[in-house]
């Protein structure tokens, strides 16, 4: 027998789930390119993508390309060939980023903080005191590394840069934490800002961003990885709307893209952060309290260093990879693999899942996973502590009670 009839949730950290207000905005013919509503909205969309990150006066690039092609943009603009770039990393997409650099010919020092703690300012301070000749050109780092589920505090990365008096450029990944987590490009002295569109921007996967800074754009200009198609300059510094998608333009996700910020700052920004953090809080009590018995936790110890999207728990003897198989067979939702935990010869391989909590989720679809995840410990017998879905309830009742 399965429980599993009925409308999915795939409950992985991106693509995340596409609000029926986008689908139907998305599901038309494609419109005249050369002059008309495209060329009217696209001013907005760039001011949205602005607002929406703090980022008031940076310039904007939109690639139709996925994250990985975003890293590659950004290294292009920032890098020629055989220029060194330090790399902060705390998880799979750290290591990902600073290997697509290496690829296309820049030196990279890797900075590892393993997988479970956030990035440790003090020690980018030191490697970049130690530059005397001043050749590392930009330091890379991740908002929230989607696989270990670290986040990262990135004004304290700024201020540790600024201390050192080092004219590195600050670029950022903000792939997974870009409409979940707080984010102040200009506040917090970012230079270079990485987006996606199947995120928290609630889209299907398509799109990618690029925020950069005055500084980013100057060092743009002495960069010889360039091409034409990852060349923000012309894509952001010519009248000419085509040039601004390198030929013709991605008219259906545009659409997407302009339903997607309608929605989010019709909630409210603040609103949808507070709506994130209150679903995170309601998962981390949930894993806390399965804890209490047997071979469960969360990847992440410190709270303040866990990402607001999704959560990374482990769950020992293989039991997560387990307990995904039965939830998406029995129940009808799809949990994230553990991925870059661990190696498939070792282990602990199969120890790891992902609970997104990411975009266009709500109170009842974060409760039903994690009762559909007690469910299933309970038919697999996993060993768990008892409480779980109440102490959720509570985190998500206190979070909405009434004003009095």
């Amino acid at each position: 027998m399965t429980l599993a009839s009925g409308r999915k949730y795939v409950a992985i950290p991106g693509p995340s789930v596409v609000p029926d207000r986008v689908l139907a905005a998305m599901h038309r013919a494609s419109p005249n390119i050369y002059h008309g509503e495209l060329h009217e909205m696209l001013p907005g969309l760039l001011e949205g993508l602005r607002k929406l990150v703090g980022a008031d006066e940076a310039h904007v690039a939109i690639y139709i390309a996925n994250g990985h092609g975003a890293w590659e943009a950004a290294g292009a603009n920032m890098f020629s060939r055989g220029d060194r770039a330090l790399a902060a990393v705390t998880g799979h997409f750290g290591h990902g980023w600073a290997e697509s650099q290496r690829a296309i010919g820049v030196e990279v020092e890797v900075l590892d903080f393993g997988r479970r703690a956030a990035v440790d300012a003090a020690r980018i301070a030191e490697a970049l005191a130690a530059d005397r000749d001043r050749s590392i050109r930009a330091v890379l780092v991740t908002h929230t590394d989607t696989a270990s589920t670290v986040r990262n505090d990135i004004a304290a990365i700024r201020a540790a840069m600024d201390a050192t008096g080092h004219p590195a450029l600050l670029a950022v990944d903000g792939i997974a934490s870009i409409g979940c987590e707080a984010f102040r490009f200009r506040e917090w002295g970012v230079d270079v800002l990485i987006g996606a569109s199947q995120k928290g921007l609630m889209m299907p996967p398509g799109l990618s961003f690029i925020w950069f800074s005055e500084k980013a754009l100057a060092a743009s200009g002495r960069a010889d990885l360039v091409t034409p198609y990852w060349d923000w300059r012309t894509r952001c510094l010519s009248s000419e709307f085509y040039r601004h998608f390198a030929g013709t333009a991605p008219a259906q996700h545009l659409y997407g893209l302009q339903e997607a910020l309608s929605i989010l700052f019709s909630e409210g920004v603040e609103k949808v952060l507070a709506r994130h953090e209150a679903l995170a809080r309601a998962v981390w009590t949930a894993v806390d309290t399965w804890a209490r018995e047997g071979d469960i936790g969360l990847n992440v110890p410190l709270p303040e260093a866990r990402s607001r999207a999704v959560t990374s728990v482990r769950i020992g003897g293989g039991g997560a990879t387990r307990l995904r198989d039965w939830t998406e067979r029995n129940a009808g939702v799809t949990l994230g693999i553990g991925l870059g935990m661990a190696r498939p010869e070792e282990p602990t391989y199969g120890d790891y899942l992902r609970i997104a909590h990411m975009g266009h989720v709500n109170a009842h679809m974060t409760l039903g996973v994690l009762a559909v995840m007690e469910a299933g410990m309970q038919a697999l017998g996993i060993p768990h502590g008892s409480g779980a879905l109440d102490a959720a309830a509570r985190v998500v009742a206190e979070a909405a009670r009434p004003a009095a």
